[in-house]
This record gives C-alpha cells, sequence and structure tokens, in this order.
C-alpha cells in the first residue's frame, strides 16, 4: 500500500495569499498517481487544497490528516505540502489557511514525530514552503538532525531561504519535481528514487538560486515512479555476458557491423548474423553511455577497423550491479 498526502494552500485569512500552491498540488497529484506505463502507484492520494474563504485547510484538518498518513504500516506514507513556511526560535511551521502569525501554524515537530513514529516503511516529506530546511533540525542544537529509521526529507529550500515561484503559477522546486517524477530523475532501469530527485533538482539550480536541502536515514531507496527505461533489462544483463570483468577490452572485427557497401575488398570477414546481434546490444549499451568504443569515433569504425570497445565508469557500475544479481 502507498498512501500520500498532498497539500497546496494558496488562500490564506491573514497573510498574504500565493498564486502556485494550488496548481503544484494538482501537478504532483498527477504525476504520483500511476506509473508511466498507466499502472496504480500512489492510488488515490488525499487532495487538500486551500482557494479561497469557502475552500480552507484548517491547522486542525491539516495536523489530522498527517497524522492519518503516518498511521499506518504502508509501504510508502508521502507528505507534500506546497504553501507559506515559518520559522522562528522554537522552530519551523507549515502554514494553514487560519494562520494569523505563522508560529500558529502546524509545527514541523509534530510533523517528524508522526513521521518518526509511523510503522510505515518508508515515511518521505516533500515541502516546497520557505524555511523547509530546518524540518528534522533540533531548535536549539540546530547542526543535529533528528530523523529515525526509513525517513526521507525533501525541501525546496534551507532554513534561512524563502521559496522561489516561476512567475507562471508554481513554484521553482515542484516544477522540478514533477519533471523528475515524470522521467528526468529515473535511472537505467527506470526508477525514480528520492536520491535521484534531490540530484535533478540540485544539478538544476544554480549556485545562487534557493537551495534543495536533502535528509534521509535509509539502508535502500525506494522507488517512488516507475517510467519507460532508457534500455532494455535484456540488454542491461548482457553485460557481464560480453564483458568478462568490468575493464575488459571486447576486440571487434568487421564481422560485428552488419552493414556493406560492396566496395570492400576481399581482405574484410563477411558479416556474421551472432556477432551482429551482440553488436546491436552494444549500440544500445553506447547509447546509454556504458560502453564507448577505444581509439575510435563511432562502434562503426571500432569494428570494420578492427579495434575494441571498453566499459565506461557507469558501465562498470552497471557491470557490477548485473553481477550481483541487483538490477
Amino acid at each position: 500500500m502507498r498512501k500520500a498526502l498532498i497539500v497546496g494552500i494558496d488562500y490564506y485569512d491573514k497573510i498574504s495569499p500565493l498564486r502556485g500552491a494550488v496548481n503544484d498540488a494538482y501537478s504532483v497529484k498527477s504525476v504520483l498517481e500511476r506509473h508511466a506505463d498507466g499502472t496504480l502507484n500512489f492510488a488515490q492520494p488525499r487532495l487538500m487544497t486551500g482557494t479561497g474563504p469557502d475552500s480552507t485547510v484548517t491547522r486542525t484538518q491539516l495536523r489530522e490528516a498527517v497524522e492519518e498518513l503516518f498511521r499506518d504500516d504502508a509501504d510508502i506514507s508521502l507528505f507534500y505540502f506546497a504553501g507559506h513556511g515559518y520559522v522562528d526560535g522554537t522552530g519551523g511551521f507549515l502554514c494553514a489557511s487560519d494562520c494569523e502569525a505563522g508560529h500558529d501554524g502546524l509545527s514541523l515537530a509534530d510533523v517528524m514525530a508522526f513521521a518518526n513514529s509511523s510503522p510505515a516503511k518508508n515515511k518521505v516529506i516533500v515541502l516546497d514552503s520557505c524555511h523547509g530546511g530546518v524540518v528534522g533540525s533540533n531548535p536549539v542544537a540546530t547542526q543535529v538532525s533528528e530523523i529515525k529509521e526509513g525517513v526521507t526529507i525533501l525541501t525546496a529550500s534551507t532554513a534561512d531561504q524563502y521559496a522561489m515561484e516561476t512567475g507562471v503559477g508554481s513554484g521553482v522546486f515542484t516544477s522540478l519535481l514533477v519533471d523528475a517524477l515524470s522521467g528526468a530523475a529515473a535511472n537505467l532501469v527506470g526508477d525514480i528514487t528520492p536520491g535521484s530527485v534531490y540530484a535533478h533538482i540540485d544539478q538544476s539550480l544554480g549556485n545562487w538560486a534557493q537551495r534543495p536541502v536533502f535528509k534521509t536515514n535509509v539502508k535502500k531507496f525506494v522507488s517512488l515512479r516507475e517510467t519507460d527505461a532508457p534500455i532494455e533489462l535484456a540488454d542491461l544483463q548482457k553485460l557481464t555476458t560480453l564483458f568478462d570483468e568490468p575493464t575488459t577490452q571486447l576486440q571487434l572485427d568487421p564481422g560485428y557491423e552488419p552493414e556493406r557497401s560492396g566496395k570492400e575488398d576481399d581482405s574484410v570477414p563477411p558479416s556474421d548474423p551472432a556477432k551482429n546481434a551482440d553488436f546491436a546490444v552494444l549500440q544500445t549499451l553506447v547509447k546509454v553511455n556504458l560502453v564507448r568504443p577505444v581509439s575510435a569515433p563511432h562502434m562503426w569504425h571500432a569494428a570494420m577497423e578492427s579495434k575494441a570497445c571498453e566499459l565506461t565508469v557507469l558501465g562498470q557500475h552497471y557491470w557490477n550491479l548485473v553481477k550481483k544479481g541487483l538490477v
């Protein structure tokens, strides 16, 4: 069972409104509901939005929803919040629609208490709010994070930063989050993990922009969503068949190349169907940066000039994963 609570608040009774939090919540709900192949991922995620005086999210409602999210022993319990955040000397807060000052919002300490005590196997907290990076920190010893095993936190900004909007009705952070979940952060088997999401967001923001914060205490990352893999698993698993060791150079010859111009001299051996099949896999591995030709600009030249190909550093990494049965 995968549970998700997705909250977006634009409307506030007493403090300044936002323009893109509700749009962001809908975008996150849409991308999380199903995997890329259409199968269910987070089935029926709970969506709470504050859009106006007649549609608000109060502090009591928000607190009860977060408590309910983390109550069950789900495989993943994911909490996403887009809205105002507040921080003072006692810690951080998520501002509900009925907040008047900020410190009367939902305490991040309460959110962490619910997550840390949850029986869910994986607890994921994603905050697109100002000062979100304070979550998990001790308000007295701010350099200490209090995160129990199974908890992962991803926030739009540090404790002392504001979260930016794009100007077109969405947050910068959530735009990149949705991009990552849509496939930009997928690995070669199509899995998108919290770590790969953070890496995508971090690399997409300049050094002078808001900085995302990532905190985790897990033994192994869970996949948040599955998307189309850029390579067939069967082809990926042939790494250890084609290369005896990760540092092996595979000697090629013209027999690997199926295309012939008809002008080759008699010394060029004919195309070999078995080698053609391996060469097709090698070409696929080249496209995803796992294999490269040695001393040749392209694989065609490597084959026709009887040179070699080898695994890239990334290829060596995946060779080891295949050898260990991890993919």
